[in-house]
């Protein structure tokens, strides 16, 4: 396994990891450690509820909610947990697609960080007491400061931090060594060629990228008026973003010139698998741990996972987000208390921290205030361990995840630009830039 520098895993030891705000949110205190992080006196949650709620679960996630559900209904016998078994992202397309007075939308359900401004906009999201909960689960060094600060709108708490997430890279170690690539330096993307894979159209996996070079795709300014760096002229651009372009340009040219499917939205995803895999030309990938089964099963015992900084961009060491997920409280309970009480109690048992190990074992998420020592001296296997260490190692220098409404403008626009090389077919970078220009140009009218 890749070495992470003693100063960043002796902070991931003794710290509660806290996610840093954009400029509109609370940033993260410059000495965290300073703050101890507490412990809960008791086991959390409430006792003697009635009444019912229904709360979403993903498939996978279904073993640790229904513990969870056990534990609670034990303490509070006279109360009704029931497990709606969806997908998140379903869920939430039902959601915008009626309202929240549907009985398929569960009482409580998990949203990405991302997703609140619009729930919020659509009134789709009920206040909790948050901090209160805080309290109750124990851990959080400085709440606001965190993912919890995010889910703060106008005083609203209108979620509770679920887990924090960012990409990680993962090595197959056998073709590295058939490719000649040394996993124990840097991969520089302009040197590895295809044998780092990325679909870059796709902006979740492009933004690792344009991080490297702090290339702002879409931002706020403290006015809340909105720019972004790609509508400036290519020699108006600063240098590190041009080399940073011309890096993606020079990637774009390679799956031509080798018939690569990389640069096809529908094509990209079969020859990602197909090259990771053990005996194919694939060495890298970026991606969460929610893909370490996926890629266990390509890559077998030659799977190595590293800090997504271990890839460079013309030097540069890329960079995620720090995203996260939220558990949120269906707007339809706001002001019956009976139900808003059980709702912020079965969170409460949901996130008790004594089960931190069980709820990664079970949804492969990762609690953002349990201390990473928590999860590293446990009887996690040695490939999950090196999950949680190398995604809590990217996240240490991961800028905040964008979480405006506006932003989803930019998931088309990037990758209708991007796409468009392949049927213009720039002779340069800077005339693969203009086809970028052009797209971002007609975005900002938007706004």
């Amino acid at each position: 396994m890749k070495k992470i520098t003693s100063l960043v895993l002796a902070l991931m030891l003794s710290l509660s990891v806290a996610a840093c705000g954009s400029k509109d949110e609370p940033e993260t205190p410059e000495t965290p450690g300073e703050t101890p992080v507490e412990t809960p006196g008791e086991e959390p949650g409430e006792e003697g509820l009635t009444g019912s709620i229904t709360v979403q679960a993903e498939e996978g996630w279904k073993a640790y909610y229904e513990a969870a559900v056990a534990r609670f209904q034990e303490k509070n016998p006279d109360a009704s947990v029931e497990l709606k078994v969806t997908g998140a992202f379903d869920m939430l397309d039902i959601l915008d697609s009626t309202d929240p007075s549907n009985e398929d939308i569960a009482d409580v359900y998990a949203i990405p960080a991302d997703r609140l401004t619009g729930l919020n906009q659509n009134e789709a999201l009920a206040p909790m007491d948050a901090k209160a909960m805080a309290d109750k689960i124990g851990g959080f060094a400085n709440y606001d400061a965190g993912l919890g600060g995010n889910f703060n709108v106008d005083g609203d708490y209108l979620a509770f931090p679920m887990n924090i997430e960012t990409l990680v890279v993962y090595a197959n170690k056998a073709n590295a060594e058939a490719e000649g690539i040394d996993l124990t330096k840097s991969i520089e993307m302009n040197e590895a060629g295809l044998n780092l894979l990325i679909p870059m159209f796709d902006a979740w996996f492009g933004v690792g990228v344009l991080n490297s070079s702090d290339i702002e795709l879409l931002g706020k300014n403290d006015d809340g008026t909105l720019f972004s760096d790609f509508t400036a002229e290519w020699a108006d651009l600063a240098p590190e973003k041009q080399a940073t372009v011309t890096a993606i340009f020079e990637y774009w040219k390679k799956t031509q010139e080798t018939n690569a499917s990389l640069w096809d939205a529908e094509a990209a995803w079969g020859i990602l698998d197909e090259e990771f895999t053990t005996g194919g030309t694939g060495v890298a990938r970026i991606s969460g741990p929610w893909d370490a089964g996926t890629f266990t099963t390509q890559a077998g015992e030659n799977l190595e996972i590293m800090p997504i900084g271990t890839v460079t961009v013309a030097g540069k060491p890329m960079k995620h987000w720090k995203g996260g997920w939220g558990l949120a409280i269906n707007s339809r309970n706001e002001g019956d208390d009976e139900k808003m009480a059980l709702a912020e109690a079965f969170i409460v048992e949901l996130m008790n921290t004594d089960y931190a190990v069980d709820f990664f074992k079970g949804t492969g998420k990762i609690m953002e205030n349990v201390p990473a020592d928590v999860y590293l001296s446990s009887d996690l296997s040695d490939q999950e361990k090196s999950i949680i260490e190398n995604v809590l190692a990217s996240y240490q220098d991961a800028p905040a995840r964008p979480l405006f409404q506006e932003w989803g403008s930019v998931w088309d626009t990037w990758k209708n630009a991007v796409l468009s090389w392949s049927s213009v077919k720039p002779a340069d970078a800077e005339a693969a830039y203009k086809e970028i220009k052009a797209a971002f140009d007609a975005m900002m009218l938007n706004f």
